[in-house]
């Protein structure tokens, strides 16, 4: 039997994340984005409601949060500022390849650490010639003893510059190309890392997204996540794990976005009454919602089934994809409701639309996506 409703622990979970979301980040989202300043501050309350480390299991001080739950968090989140949102879940995702692949000791030792404070974590896998051509990639790591020399550079690094712990992608045997990848822990105060100048970017300016510059960084050798050279498939799977949260905020922006449309629509009058009542206006606000209806069932069903322990490469692929572009639809289409007041900073709709543009680019381009939906017909 399917079941769409959420238990009552997940209901207070969402209750919680909205009041949070709506009190601490609505009031400062458009500063924020203003001044592109990340935020210590909200990151330090958000720690304090023992949500900043959600998809981590309790045992090791997280929260031990569900695939299904972070998309309820993330939603929430992003409705209230995409930025923000962003570097807040970019925290789990940093700590994702350690969940999958650290073993118990590993664990033990930087997640405990790690979850102990408002700490953030990156995930760094993209460079400047290898972003969907992972393969690409040209940061090595060699082993010396019992360490690795870790040299490369990530770009576009959400939390780059603010992270105290990197989850981060190099070649042990680039002649391999993919299969040649490792996956490494490295502290952020690892003698060795830098970061380069925080990006100007269109949109979730919020957010820290940098380069970050690894030269001559000497990890232990434990730090190596996994067996073998097993880094692609530890990424694709992270991967895998947190597009239905990357979906499920593209889903947020989109929600307020349309709850924006509809308040202007009835109260903005044109030939007598009210736009709402106006037969055009009327289906383009039916069309959003029914692709902001269907965002979130997909963006749920891919998070249903990591949850049950079976692959989901397609439609996590699906999910992050469709809500991708129903972000950027929507967000283009409340612009369109408004008008000119649309196109104003005094209303929030500029942001939500330049805040949208990027979920149809990270965590692997909407191209990537139907490529990777694609293959899985075809297997």
């Amino acid at each position: 039997m399917v079941d769409f409703t959420l238990t009552e622990e997940q209901q207070q979970l969402r209750n919680l994340v909205h009041k949070f979301a709506q009190g601490e980040i609505s009031p400062v989202a458009a500063e924020l984005d203003r001044e592109q300043r990340f935020s210590q501050e909200i990151v330090d309350k958000y720690y304090g409601i023992g949500l900043l480390h959600g998809t981590v299991p309790e045992e090791y001080g997280g929260g031990g949060l569900s695939s299904l739950e972070e998309c309820v968090v993330a939603e929430e989140l992003a409705a209230a500022c995409g930025g923000v949102a962003s570097y807040l879940i970019a925290n789990c995702l940093g700590l994702t390849p350690l969940l999958i692949a650290g073993s118990p000791e590993l664990k033990e030792e930087l997640l405990a650490k790690h979850c102990a404070g408002p700490n953030l974590a990156a995930f760094c896998l993209t460079e400047s010639e290898a972003g969907s051509d992972v393969a690409s990639m040209r940061s090595t790591a060699k082993r010396v003893g019992d360490e690795y020399v870790i040299n490369g550079t990530k770009q576009f690094i959400t939390n780059g510059g603010v992270a105290s712990l990197y989850s981060l992608f190099a070649s042990e045997q680039p002649e391999l190309r993919h299969k040649g990848i490792s996956c490494f822990m490295v502290p952020a105060k690892t003698p060795g890392v830098s970061h380069g100048k925080k990006e100007d970017k269109m949109g979730q300016r919020a957010a820290d997204t940098r380069e970050v510059v690894f030269r001559d960084v000497h990890v232990p050798a434990r730090y190596r996540l996994g067996e073998g050279l097993g880094g692609f498939k530890i990424a694709m799977t992270t991967l895998d794990a947190s597009r239905a949260a990357v979906g499920a905020a593209a889903v947020g922006i989109a929600r307020s976005a349309l709850e924006a449309a509809v308040a202007y629509a009835k109260e903005r009058k044109q030939f007598g009454k009210p736009i709402a009542q106006q037969q055009a206006i009327q289906f383009m606000l039916a069309d959003m919602a029914i692709k902001v209806e269907a965002a979130r069932l997909l963006v749920w069903r891919a998070a249903w089934l990591h949850d049950k322990g079976v692959r989901n490469s397609k439609e996590s692929a699906i999910a992050k994809c469709f809500a991708g572009d129903t972000a950027m639809q929507v967000t283009v289409d409340a612009v369109q409701v408004l008008g000119g007041y649309g196109y104003m900073k005094d209303y929030p709709l500029e942001k939500y639309m330049r805040d949208a543009k990027l979920h149809q680019i990270y965590e692997g381009t909407n191209q990537i996506q139907r490529l990777v939906i694609a293959g899985e017909l075809m297997r």
